[in-house]
């Protein structure tokens, strides 16, 4: 994935509207007014979001009749799970780092209490 596609997606998440957004498609596909309906906006705007989750390849539309239903599409989903996973390494190893030096200290600690 290229650095400014993630960037297309980091900030488009970064929006608290399309990350409802998405929590709302994530139940499956939905048309734009049904996706507007819990925000005080106009389907105007509601679109715009969409146009912002489409560019970052978060959301696919299709078109049916009339009606034109959103989806997640889950490969940008997979793009930043790839990303993010070294940065969970580090985190995982970093938290078992600090789990062995508290028991470490913790078993110092109950020696200490032992010799009095």
């Amino acid at each position: 994935m290229a650095v400014d596609h993630l960037s297309a997606t980091f900030a488009a998440l970064a929006d608290p509207t399309r990350r409802a957004i998405l929590a709302r498609l994530a139940q499956g596909e939905a048309s734009v007014t049904a996706l507007a309906e819990p925000f005080d906006m106009s389907l105007p705007a509601v679109s715009k979001h969409l146009k912002v989750l489409e560019r970052a390849g978060l959301i696919a539309r299709g078109r049916e009749a009339q009606w034109r239903p959103c989806r997640i599409d889950g490969a940008a989903f997979k793009d930043i799970d790839v990303w993010l996973r070294r940065y969970r390494r580090f985190w995982e190893e970093s938290l078992d780092r600090l789990d062995a030096y508290l028991q470490k200290l913790q078993g110092k600690e109950e020696r200490r209490g032992r010799k009095k």
